[in-house]
């Protein structure tokens, strides 16, 4: 028995009519009758009584016609699940972002991959950038909007460019340079900085001493913060000023001032995979955060 004499049998016992099911099926209607009797004949049962007025169905033939719907409906969603895993729109994706730093693009490509792959789950995660890549290299991710790349290659995980953020200048609201609405990258030479851990902010340090060294100096980091919140409570108790990408002035900050550099400096914005996912899904992704990344800028 295949699953065409299923659907054979099935059409015939709704319309209770040869002639309309095979017109619906595209058969020919003597095809369509030799086809349902060798169904019977095969199972040893008979599913319908005909007559020259009329077909009807026996009492097995209402029990088997209830069975065969199931098995098709089955098969029908077995086959429409095998071409959704074929197109990447079944199974999840692990996505982290930056913990305390609200990236506006997340939520967008989020919101548009729901729509077109509506069967994939999404599972966020809260993470600092060394989480990011631990849990990348270890394949607990997918990917992560980690914000700035190394400072070095990482074996096994590429990297996208998606956004460029302008820089600004985080100062204590009442240093003197807080007075000025643009400050120039060498009136911070002689003060001292505050930075990110490179413990969880792999990156940070270069990303600043490039920064500065286009102003000609190296910026004296005296203090560390591990995550965001304590670099903006180090710069308010006067420890230092520091370099932060714009979006940073969403995070609480009593006590700070931002001011924007003159000239303008950009600092990239970066999400990772690693290069051994083949998840269509994951590549699916990736096209949405391109695409509106680019629609944004």
């Amino acid at each position: 028995m295949e699953l065409r004499h299923l659907r054979y049998f099935v059409a015939v016992a709704e319309d209770l009519n040869f002639t309309k099911a095979a017109a619906k099926l595209h058969l020919a209607q003597p095809s369509l009758t030799r086809q349902v009797h060798n169904l019977e004949e095969e199972i040893g049962v008979r599913l319908l009584n005909r007559t020259k007025s009329q077909v009807a169905l026996t009492e097995e033939g209402r029990a088997f016609l209830s069975d065969a719907r199931r098995i098709l409906a089955l098969a029908t969603e077995s086959i429409r699940a095998v071409q959704r895993l074929s197109r990447g729109e079944t199974g999840q994706l692990n996505i982290a972002y930056l913990s305390n730093f609200d990236f506006e693009l997340l939520p967008e490509t989020l919101a548009a991959f729901r729509l077109a792959f509506p069967h994939i789950a999404l599972n966020l995660f809260d993470m600092t950038p060394a989480e990011h890549l631990r849990a990348l290299e270890a394949g607990k991710i997918n990917l992560g909007f980690v914000g700035l790349p190394p400072p070095a290659p990482i074996a096994g995980l590429l990297w996208e460019s998606i956004a460029w953020h302008r820089t600004v200048v985080v100062l204590p609201a009442k240093h003197p340079l807080a007075r000025k609405r643009q400050v120039k990258l060498n009136e911070l030479e002689s003060l001292f900085f505050v930075g990110m851990s490179e413990k969880t902010h792999p990156g940070f340090r270069d990303w600043l001493n490039r920064t500065c060294q286009q102003a000609g100096f190296i910026p004296r980091v005296l203090q560390d913060a591990e995550l965001e919140p304590a670099l903006m409570i180090f710069v308010a108790e006067g420890l230092g000023v520091t370099l932060a990408r714009e979006p940073i002035k969403k995070l609480p900050h009593p006590g700070v001032a931002f001011r924007p550099l003159d000239p303008p400096v950009k600092s990239e914005y970066c999400i990772a995979w690693n290069r051994n996912n083949d998840s269509r899904a994951l590549q699916e992704y990736i096209q949405i955060v391109k695409g509106l990344a680019a629609r944004g800028r």
